[in-house]
């Protein structure tokens, strides 16, 4: 059971993400953010859910499809819808746009465009952390197109050798871009992986933030106690394409209708009134306020500055 208090800030996280995300795909339509952004439309459950379970000490790595991650581990609306837009207001400054944002502060290492390349960081944190002698633990998100790259195997391997404290957090989304899972993978659960690496793996429903919740605990009790790594594969489904043109030839609308029933933030909110955690009343504020914090943020952004191009050069180079 999670506490009411944790409960309603992951509705929260999960409204959020959802209406930045619709917010950033109106943009594009307009032709006010330029260049394509990878959605998270429909899997908001698994980051909010993972992230309300870590502290700002703690580290995330991240993915191309990376807003989600980022808003759950708690960066701010408005500066990351700057940095989409490549605002100077913005978490790099308007330098890493969609698929690139960090926030040390909140312990995300980053999003990456690289397919599997956010695994290998996520363990060279853990490897930090370990040798530190700290309590922090690192969760690296993924999708089920990177579980057959060899960052994931090596990386994996590795922290498992080494019992380091992080977490592997597979969104099975069902397609490697345009490929469906089957055509591309031998196994049917992703999880079944973490056998041949002797660390524990689940396999649990990625639109249900209880299911969620309870693996997730169990990881991070085993990362906190110096046992090593988990593999969770959350099986989920993005409603949107790969991007925001992809014509998604792969698939058919009915499929995507039948994923849209199992809407993760309904589900939610279905099992907070039929338990009387909240009221309808208490839903609709939340709801509302999510709706105006997204608007804010989009302001915000609308009305930032572009970077000076006389600031081209700076961070390109450490300077000690």
């Amino acid at each position: 059971m999670i506490e009411k208090g944790r409960l309603v800030k992951i509705y929260e996280t999960m409204s959020d993400i959802r209406n930045f995300e619709l917010k950033a795909q109106s943009f594009f339509e307009q032709n006010i953010l330029r260049g394509s952004v990878h959605l998270y439309v429909g899997e908001e459950a698994v980051a909010a859910s993972v992230c309300s379970l870590l502290k700002d000490e703690d580290y995330i790595t991240s993915t191309h499809r990376g807003h989600g991650h980022c808003i759950a581990k708690g960066a701010e609306l408005g500066k990351s819808m700057a940095e989409l837009m490549g605002k100077a207001t913005g978490y790099c400054k308007g330098r890493s746009g969609s698929m690139h944002i960090a926030d040390f502060t909140k312990g995300n290492l980053g999003a990456n465009a690289v397919v599997g390349a956010g695994i290998p960081i996520a363990v060279g944190a853990a490897l930090a952390s370990h040798l530190k002698g700290t309590k922090q633990v690192t969760v690296s998100f993924f999708g089920d197109g990177a579980s057959n790259e060899g960052t994931f195997h090596e990386a994996i391997n590795l922290a498992a050798v080494w019992k380091l404290p992080v977490i592997f957090v597979c969104e099975n989304n069902g397609y490697g871009i345009s490929v469906p899972l089957k055509e591309s993978t031998a196994v049917e659960d992703i999880s079944v992986r973490a056998v041949g690496y002797g660390i524990p793996g689940y396999t649990v429903d990625g639109n249900d933030v209880l299911a969620i919740d309870e693996v997730m605990q169990k990881a991070l009790e085993r990362a906190k106690a110096g046992e090593g790594p988990t593999l969770i594969e959350c099986k989920t489904y993005r409603w949107l394409g790969h991007w925001t043109g992809d014509p998604q030839v792969y698939r058919t609308k009915e499929e995507v209708e039948e994923w849209k029933k199992k809407d993760p933030i309904l589900i939610l909110k279905k099992y907070m009134l039929d338990n009387n955690i909240l009221t309808e009343s208490e839903v609709e504020k939340l709801d509302n306020n999510s709706l105006l914090a997204v608007e804010e943020a989009a302001k915000f952004a609308l009305e930032s500055p572009d970077p000076d191009p006389a600031t081209v050069m700076e961070d390109v180079f450490f300077e000690n």
